[in-house]
């Protein structure tokens, strides 16, 4: 008989709480709150984290059903060897829903030992929207509630220096702490008038007082284990609902903030103390795009592709005949081409993701890789295809056949199979490839999703020569020939 997993029937410690957890998601939890963890464990860091949902519905009652307590299943190679192990995670004190506890959510602003702000609210988190209001309860953008916590702090201490936050975002974007401090400069423009007399205090103590990091994260998280649940829950002997599965693998790299020095921020989150692969460093620029173009950018193309062609597990796509040739030459022959490091060590570098991607342990579905796959693919893989065709004079044919199959999908419906077709993305943009698919044109669904300007921020009609014909091209192939086909015809 299984127990129940609480803090009555399992020990969790308890530890100030010292960290503002923007995200519930299966990434956090098997990756910040793990390392966090493991900093308890090893070093006398002692923090515990206050998870906030960032959106109106997901899964803070879940967690707090279970005191916040679930398992972590690592699974992979390390060091050549096999890595099969389960943690009980307990660093979580508590989760808070500020659409429903509004109160709560700002109080968190007053608790003087607070110093820590993470999150993750994907890659269309990081935005600022002008049509959120300073009196909202609370805003709806994640900007636009820290901002309203930061200043909620600062009126709280009255401006005390030593009582700055340190922002450490862990969203996909390059430069993503770059990124949220200017959405919180715009906010504080926004609501000048809301801050009176205090605007300009405040803008300077965030400015002085308060360290915003870009960082990188790297961890395949795969997420519930629905195949291998009962096996855990058994070994575990608890009715674990909130198993996370991730690969053995681990990085994240911290860029420390202009007005901290590497050392302050090393003391302040000793995680490389604890062993942990955690680099504190001046830049974060050269992983970053290594990991995105190689890792994410792939990946990010691979999903569709796969799923169409009636492909569920990334590991599966890696061994299959077709796709996994897919892969390697989008990889291979196309991104790995528009990086500036050395060639072998890229060649390594990718050789080892595709160690990764072919994880025994875990059945990474491809659907989990495709929330938001048209900002995903303006982040990790149109800056590659625009390289590549700058240096090679043609356009990558594998991005581009990974974009029209990102098209195909958000088109809905069913696969041959019967499996069905569920894209999941921003209202607008649904509503756009619905649109865009009721004409029966697919010229005019390439046209419409290239002049997206809301997803790539320019017209691609007009900025990249030719790509409105082959993705066109693209999309007949796969309405007349069917995915896989679609795929040979450019191996």
């Amino acid at each position: 008989m299984l127990q129940s997993l609480n803090a009555r029937t399992a020990p969790k410690s308890h530890a100030p709480e010292r960290i503002i957890q923007f995200g519930e998601g299966n990434f956090l939890r098997c990756f910040v709150d793990w390392i966090i963890y493991n900093m308890n464990q090893r070093t006398d860091f002692n923090a515990s984290v206050v998870v906030v949902q960032p959106i109106e519905h997901g899964m803070v009652d879940m967690l707090n059903g279970q005191d916040c307590l679930y398992h972590v299943n690592l699974q992979g190679r390390l060091d050549g060897k096999p890595v099969n192990e389960l943690q009980r995670i307990d660093v979580i004190s508590r989760a808070i829903n500020p659409y429903t506890q509004h109160a709560a959510f700002l109080a968190l602003a007053e608790q003087p030992e607070m110093r820590f702000v993470i999150s993750n609210t994907t890659e269309a988190g990081i935005t600022f929207d002008p049509s959120c209001r300073f009196a909202d309860a609370p805003a709806s953008s994640y900007p636009g509630k820290l901002t309203q916590l930061l200043f909620h702090r600062f009126k709280t201490f009255r401006g005390d220096k030593s009582k700055g936050l340190i922002i450490m975002p862990c969203e996909l974007i390059f430069l993503n702490g770059h990124h949220l401090k200017e959405c919180i400069y715009q906010y504080i423009e926004l609501w000048k008038e809301d801050f009176g007399a205090d605007y300009q205090r405040f803008k300077e103590w965030l400015t002085k007082s308060c360290y915003v990091c870009a960082t990188l994260v790297d961890r395949i998280v795969p997420g519930f284990p629905r195949k291998d649940i009962a096996r855990i829950q058994q070994q575990i002997s608890y009715a674990d609902q909130l198993v996370v599965q991730g690969e053995a693998f681990h990085l994240w790299v911290i860029e420390r903030p202009e007005n901290m020095t590497v050392r302050q921020l090393k003391r302040e989150f000793p995680a490389e103390k604890a062993g942990l692969h955690v680099l504190i460093a001046e830049s974060e620029k050269p992983y970053h795009e290594r990991k995105v173009t190689l890792l994410n950018g792939p990946h990010t193309v691979l999903s569709p592709v796969a799923y169409l062609s009636g492909v569920d597990i990334v590991r599966d796509a890696c061994n299959h005949p077709v796709i996994g040739r897919y892969i390697r030459k989008v990889q291979f022959d196309e991104l790995m081409q528009t990086l500036n490091l050395p060639m072998a060590e890229l060649q390594q570098f990718a050789s080892d993701v595709l160690e990764r991607f072919n994880n025994p342990y875990v059945d990474h579905q491809v659907t989990s890789i495709m929330l938001n796959s048209f900002p995903k693919f303006e982040t990790r893989d149109l800056p590659g295809l625009k390289i590549y065709l700058e240096r090679k004079g043609e356009l990558p044919q594998g991005l581009v056949m990974g974009l029209a199959a990102i098209c195909t999908y958000y088109k809905g419906g069913v696969r041959a199979d019967g499996a069905p077709i569920q894209p999941n993305d921003a209202p607008e943009i649904m509503q756009l490839l619905a649109d865009l698919w009721a004409t029966g044109s697919t010229r005019q669904v390439a046209e419409g999703v290239l002049a997206a300007v809301q997803i790539w921020h320019e017209n691609l009609n007009e900025t990249v020569p030719g790509l409105t014909d082959l993705l066109t091209a693209d999309l007949d192939k796969i309405q007349q020939l069917g995915m896989l086909e679609a795929v040979k015809t450019i191996l």
